[in-house]
């Protein structure tokens, strides 16, 4: 998959002179019903020996539009990249999402923006719509469809217990702490993206040295003491994670926000500015303020014995 991050890029590319199939969204998250649609673009194009391209926007448009706004990401820009890259597209174009583009009603998206690729095909749900205040709709595709020479396909909303899969009902679930569910509307566990940074090392001091995350603007599960897996260097380590604001420690400014210190189970190696992913398995405890650091150890061994016992 070739990813472009902006539509000029893409048309001073060699790739610009082929015919696609297209389809057009955030896809944060990448779940179940997003990749319906991928899926099904990817399968049709391969029939008519076409290549794909998928549309997206980095910020998240309500990030912009809605002032003091902050939408907790389910996936950051660089994740959602990683997941698209396994669902087969040929092409990604990335949009900077900015006041002037969100100023563009849907005919001059159409005009400026779908004009300038070769469409054969754009495949979206049929909950689509898109342009100044979300006034663009499957009628403005098909409007323009026979004199840009393209055509509008539309694939049915994916349901789960009657409810239509979104990535805001994922990202509430995230919040609530209600990983399984969530698992299963993403079909793959929930997980977080992250950069190694250097933090107070009092887990070393203790005996179980973390890693601080700094995730990529993600959803995060709740506070609390989780079994996870690690992906580092292209292979899986096994180990827990708390989040929360240590309260056992003294606190100092540093520590008045909530952080993320994963310790990796027979792992001792330099990573700090290393990018990582984490994927929840399964919570064990919430987070509690010990007498002194003995009782915090003595719990963080019956923690590691436990996840070890789970895995």
């Amino acid at each position: 998959m070739r990813t472009f991050y902006s539509l000029n890029e893409f048309l001073e590319s060699n790739a610009h002179f082929k015919k696609f199939l297209i389809t057009i969204g955030i896809f944060d998250g990448v779940h179940r019903a997003h990749q319906k649609i991928i899926r099904a673009m990817v399968k049709k194009a391969k029939g008519k020996h076409l290549s794909t391209i998928l549309i997206t926007f980095d910020p998240h448009p309500a990030n912009i539009l809605k002032r003091g706004a902050k939408v907790p990401l389910l996936i950051s820009l660089k994740h959602r990249l990683r997941l698209l890259n396994e669902l087969g597209l040929d092409y990604v174009i990335v949009l900077h999402f900015t006041k002037r583009l969100s100023h563009m009603n849907a005919v001059d998206f159409i005009k400026k923006t779908l004009s300038k690729i070769h469409i054969d095909e754009i495949i979206v749900g049929k909950n689509f719509f898109f342009g100044r205040y979300k006034k663009g709709t499957l009628k403005d595709l098909k409007k323009f469809s026979a004199f840009y020479g393209y055509r509008v396909s539309t694939i049915d909303a994916l349901k789960s217990a009657g409810r239509v899969i979104s990535s805001t009902w994922i990202r509430n679930l995230i919040l609530k702490g209600n990983l399984k569910k969530a698992s299963s509307l993403l079909s793959r566990p929930v997980a977080v993206l992250g950069t190694v940074i250097k933090g107070h090392k009092r887990g070393r001091i203790i005996g179980y040295p973390t890693a601080n995350i700094n995730p990529h603007h993600e959803a995060i599960p709740p506070s609390g003491v989780y079994a996870v897996k690690i992906i580092l260097y292209n292979r899986i380590y096994k180990g827990i994670l708390n989040i929360g604001v240590k309260p056992t420690f003294k606190k100092t400014p540093g520590d008045r926000e909530s952080t993320i210190e994963v310790h990796i189970f027979n792992f001792n190696k330099y990573i700090y500015g290393k990018e990582l992913e984490i994927i929840f398995v399964k919570k064990i405890r919430r987070e509690k303020k010990f007498k002194d650091m003995f009782y915090l150890r003595e719990q963080i061994k019956k923690d590691e014995k436990f996840a070890s016992a789970f895995f």
